[in-house]
């Protein structure tokens, strides 16, 4: 009995003594090893359509592999939307196109000549409110005015102008849409389309109305799956109403504090920085067209970069 309690204490001591060692600093970028001296917990928003749920799952999966727990909130809106959430603190951050956030959150016109200058104006406006910006992604998704291939052939339309040439024509969109800047109130303005009739539709629905004929042309987003078929004719915008649509995560300042400040902010520009247009179409496609679930695409996308597994 006696030897055998010497050795069970033995053991007791060499289990504590490794214990102890484990507490010590680890590399910071390791991802079993919880952020030292930060808030982990984040509540990520994403807007009501299937890229946004792709970015937020991006999001969640490499914050997640670095020990941040995050609680997602899927299809919360529209900017209109979720940008009061994210200022009552009903959320913490959200993955936002930057013309729009000029355009509908700070209510301006303008929204810059370029990308880089789209991203300045969206930095000091989130700053003037208390809010961070990451780095913006390679990609940028920008609303278009697309029909059907044949529709547009008949026509001879190449672009939003050419629309003008049409006695009249039903525009499909989601319902916020009609109001914005970037939307049915800026084509009329800029390209003179009084005679588009609006017919709210909901987002996902309109490739579907397009292919019946419920609707002449529709509202789409420049990294949409179904473009890669080849059936839709997206109209160009030589007036570049639609402003420069870049993404970057939008996070409350003092949330990003408690988070890690730059330690965070690199796992979120480290997703965003392989968010090339190609990457997005491919894995829009895969949800989209190929039925596949966002949060499985998101996975294989960067393990294949190398954010998730064996870093």
């Amino acid at each position: 009995m006696g030897t055998k309690w010497v050795r069970a204490s033995a053991a007791l001591v060499l289990l504590l003594f490794a214990l102890i060692a484990g507490c010590g600093d680890e590399d910071e970028e390791a991802g079993s090893v919880q952020p030292q001296g930060t808030e982990t917990q984040l509540t990520l928003g994403t807007k009501d359509f299937t890229e946004e749920f792709i970015v937020g799952e991006l999001y969640k999966q490499a914050l997640a592999a670095k020990s941040y727990k995050v609680r997602l909130r899927k299809n919360i809106g529209p900017t209109e939307v979720i940008d009061k959430e994210l200022t009552s603190g009903a959320i913490d951050a959200y993955p936002e196109y930057l013309g729009v956030a000029l355009t509908v959150a700070a209510r301006r016109e303008d929204a810059g000549d370029s990308a880089g200058e789209t991203y300045r104006l969206a930095k000091e406006f989130y700053a003037q409110r208390g809010q961070a910006l990451s780095e913006q992604t390679p990609f940028e998704n920008v609303d278009a005015i697309a029909t059907t291939q044949f529709f547009a052939q008949q026509r001879g339309l190449r672009s939003l102008s050419d629309l003008r040439k049409l006695r009249s024509f039903t525009l499909g969109a989601r319902p916020e849409f009609a109001e914005r800047v970037q939307g049915l109130k800026g084509l009329q303005e800029v390209y003179g389309l009084t005679n588009a009739t609006f017919k709210p539709i909901a987002i996902g629905a309109q490739y579907r109305a397009l292919d019946e004929g419920d609707i002449d042309a529709a509202n789409v987003f420049t990294t949409d799956g179904q473009l890669a078929s080849g059936d839709y004719e997206v109209l160009e915008d030589p007036k570049r109403l639609f402003g420069f649509q870049h993404v970057a995560l939008v996070i409350d300042e003092d949330k990003l504090e408690r988070l890690g400040g730059d330690r965070f902010m690199r796992v979120i520009n480290a997703v965003n920085r392989r968010l090339t247009t190609s990457a997005m179409i491919e894995m829009n496609r895969a949800v989209e067209v190929d039925g596949q679930d966002e949060a499985l695409v998101a996975e294989r996308f960067l393990t294949e970069v190398g954010l998730l597994g064996g870093e």
